[in-house]
């Protein structure tokens, strides 16, 4: 009787554990999705033939595109190589210091989020966790 209680509470701290480390993970890839948007954006600036825009979309639209023609699609496809699921992943990129310009010297703005569903939801209703990662530069070309 305590084996098996043991083992139950050891075996709850390892998935426990493993579930910590997913979320972690999964924060992580949403900060580096969210930088190489905005790496995007500045390289691409105001020279690009296919210029920014200010735009929110969604990654189920962009999954399979080998050559992403926008900052939205940059962000889907880095999260892709990495991400177990980004179908739920929403990508939001703004151009603060003018509008839906992309010329330099503006600012731009990439905001990701995405609803973690864990692996172990114990049985727990409001098993989604809504995570978010924002990252900013400045356009010099």
């Amino acid at each position: 009787m305590e084996f098996i209680l043991t083992i139950v509470f050891v075996l709850v701290l390892i998935f426990g554990i493993f579930e910590l480390f997913m979320l972690i993970y999964t924060t992580n890839v949403l900060a580096d999705a969210a930088k190489e948007g905005v790496r995007y954006a500045v390289v691409h600036g105001s020279n690009t033939t296919n210029p920014g825009t200010a735009s929110t979309g969604t990654c189920s639209a962009n999954s399979g595109s080998s050559t992403p023609s926008s900052v939205v699609g940059q962000v889907c496809n880095f999260a892709a190589l990495s991400f177990h699921d980004v179908s739920g992943m929403t990508v939001t990129v703004t151009y603060p210091d003018g509008g839906t310009s992309n010329a330099a010297p503006n600012r731009v703005q990439v905001q990701v989020s995405y609803a973690y569903a864990p692996f172990m939801a114990l049985g727990w209703e409001a098993a989604v966790i809504n995570l978010g990662a924002a990252a900013e530069g400045r356009i010099f070309i």
